[in-house]
């Protein structure tokens, strides 16, 4: 057998363990090995039950998400599942860490399933704009319910194993010595002679015929644009109204429409860049670091409040310094507003927020700076503030601490000319707001060290956030660009209500003007009247493209001039940190999927039309399409 999986004997009952480190995916050659030792196993008279387990820090986490998109191999993730439904004797799935995806659906083809405490059950197949193809959509909601299953399935977040045990989804928790206490749990199926529960033989039930309807409506605006969480609900419905079989065909064709869509290949692509990103150009993956425990901020306002808040939400000590007492004051107070509203909405417990607030330090004196790791100006985006703000945190700061900037759109290699500490100067543009937004743009400049770029990438991960690196700022001038169009538009003669619709048309989740101004239409029409520009009717195609053409132009020219040296960084970016739908996969692989021969041509138009160097194409676009290439494959 392969050393992917060990079987050992105790007695009547086989231990099957996995080990596919670091997750234990289920790939083809850990199929072929657990496909032939439950071969074995199976025609074993000795045997009287199996509990497959795994070795290393998790259960089986998922398929193996290489093999996504690729023709499958034998046999595929649906035939060993549904060869394992067959078992002639007991089966245990002994779950610790996540039993995730694929993991979970293994797991339901078990009679039994148990699980550490600290143990996580979900199927997040929703996140990659697909829904579980080997039986989660028909043997979860035979299992626990229709309502409970929909809730995993469509929204993806894993349950605890509490949780899983009041659902009825495991049979109990047990200790963390996951291999004995599995054997210990067969043991005991064995001698007591209890019945073999086969999923697949449960009645999904429903209280209410108009369930599926009712949930539909009740996800349609959040969801709004994502095809998999209501072909998640269609595949549900199967095992509610067909006999299992049919259901597991209905299922099969529903993951194969979803993988083939270009919504899941852009939520794949975004998924995978998100991971990717992390990889910075130049730096090593083993990239020392330095120690950060501790973060000072100078400034006041939303932004330093954001920051206080995010870093002692992280378990960092804090010094918030304000040069009045007011501000101080004032950016304390919104804290602490921020925090009860969480509060309010039960996203924190008293005792959490108690602890984050103890976190924050509050100060009026830079000397009490002078311990923090890493320094944040936070000050107003001012070139002269911001480098006066620097310059001073440098002074204080200890030898080894990192000094940041918060400046969104102001060259980082200016500010940083202001220390005497230039490799130790980093840009962090957390995106807005900075509690709610996946982005931190991670700036350095051709002096920052290497380690203090890479402790502060790391910072980001562990902040949960999406860290890019990048050589300058990418958000503020793609929002820039489509913010240039929007007032272009109106001042041709678009109303703003026109342009909200055609941007959430497309999928941003507002437009930029959520509370219209009724007087606002006529004074734009003034302002054109005194410069002359005839107002015409702008057709929400139009309006479309041009947003969105004007941004992708942009974003070319960030990745030309080397802002960013990857289209994935600039992708995410898009993706986090100027709303882009992430079923559309960030703008420059939306330009990938439409063509950009197609893009070009239209970039070529507005140019004639409307005129102005922003509408020059940019000259990587024109070297792609003369190449025949893309931003993911072509020639740079």
């Amino acid at each position: 057998m392969s050393n992917l999986v060990t079987v050992t004997l105790h007695d009547s009952v086989a231990v099957v363990a996995l080990n596919n480190p670091p997750v234990n995916a289920l790939s083809h050659a850990v199929r072929i090995a657990l496909s032939a030792s439950l071969k074995e196993l199976f025609a074993d008279t000795d045997v009287e039950a199996i509990v497959i387990a795994c070795d290393g820090r998790t259960f089986i986490a998922g398929a193996d998400i290489r093999e996504f998109g690729k023709p499958p191999l034998a046999p595929d993730l649906p035939e060993l599942i549904e060869f394992l439904d067959t078992a002639p004797k007991a089966t245990i799935a002994a779950i610790h860490g996540t039993a995730l995806g694929g993991g979970l659906e293994l797991a339901l083809a078990c009679h039994f399933r148990i699980a550490t405490e600290s143990a996580k059950l979900g199927l997040p197949e929703v996140a990659l704009g697909i829904l579980p193809g080997a039986g989660g959509t028909q043997r979860l909601p035979r299992l626990i319910g229709v309502r409970p299953a929909l809730d995993m399935i469509v929204s993806g977040t894993p349950i605890s194993a509490a949780q899983a045990q009041r659902l009825g989804l495991i049979d109990g928790i047990i200790a963390e010595q996951v291999m004995e206490s599995g054997l210990e749990f067969a043991r005991r199926v064995v001698s007591e002679g209890r019945p073999l529960r086969r999923v697949s033989e449960l009645t999904a039930k429903l209280d209410d015929v108009n369930s599926f309807a009712s949930y539909e409506r009740d996800i349609a605006d959040r969801w709004r644009g994502f095809l998999a969480p209501f072909r998640c609900i269609e595949a549900v419905r199967g095992a509610v109204e067909l006999p299992f079989a049919e259901g597991l065909q209905l299922e099969r064709e529903l993951f194969k429409k979803l993988i083939a869509s270009p919504e899941s290949k852009a939520q794949r692509h975004v998924f995978f860049g998100e991971r990717e990103v992390a990889k910075v150009p130049g730096l090593p993956a083993d990239a020392s670091t330095r120690p950060l425990k501790s973060v000072a901020i100078a400034g006041a306002g939303a932004v330093a409040g954001g920051l206080a808040r995010c870093f002692a939400d992280a378990k960092l000590a804090v010094t918030l310094l304000a040069d009045t007492q007011g501000q101080l004051e004032q950016t304390l107070s919104a804290i602490r507003a921020a925090y009860s509203s969480a509060l309010s909405d039960r996203r924190i417990t008293h005792a959490e927020c108690d602890a984050r607030l103890e976190r924050i330090r509050p100060t009026l004196s830079y000397d009490e700076l002078r311990g923090a790791d890493l320094l944040i100006e936070a000050v107003s985006e001012d070139l002269s503030a911001k480098r006066s703000a620097l310059a001073r945190i440098g002074t204080v700061a200890k030898s080894g601490a990192i000094l940041a900037s918060s400046s969104s759109f102001l060259e980082l290699e200016r500010l940083a000319e202001a220390t005497s500490r230039p490799a130790d100067v980093v840009g962090l543009y957390f995106g807005d707001p900075i509690d709610e937004s996946k982005l931190l743009e991670a700036v350095r400049t051709q002096r920052t060290a290497p380690d203090a770029y890479a402790t502060v990438m790391k910072l980001g991960r562990s902040l949960g956030k999406v860290a890019v690196p990048v050589h300058g700022h990418v958000a503020s001038r793609l929002l820039a660009a489509r913010f240039r169009e929007v007032l272009s538009l109106l001042e041709a003669g678009a109303l703003p209500e026109e342009i909200d619709q055609a941007l959430t048309r497309f999928g941003f989740s507002n437009g930029p003007f959520t509370t219209v101004d009724p007087t606002l239409a006529a004074r734009l029409e003034l302002a054109a009247n005194r410069r002359g520009v005839a107002s015409r009717q702008i057709s929400t195609e139009e309006i479309e493209a041009r947003c969105l053409y004007s941004v992708v132009n942009e974003a070319a020219r960030v990745l030309e001039e080397g802002v960013a040296a990857r289209a994935l960084d600039v992708d995410m970016i898009g993706v986090h940190g100027c709303g882009f739908p992430i079923y559309r996969g960030g703008p420059l692989f939306f330009a990938d999927q439409l063509g950009l021969r197609h893009v070009l041509e239209r970039i070529l138009k507005y140019r004639e039309q409307i005129g102005g160097e922003h509408w020059a194409p940019a000259p990587l676009f024109e070297r792609l399409v003369a190449d025949a290439g893309s931003f993911y494959s072509g020639s740079r």
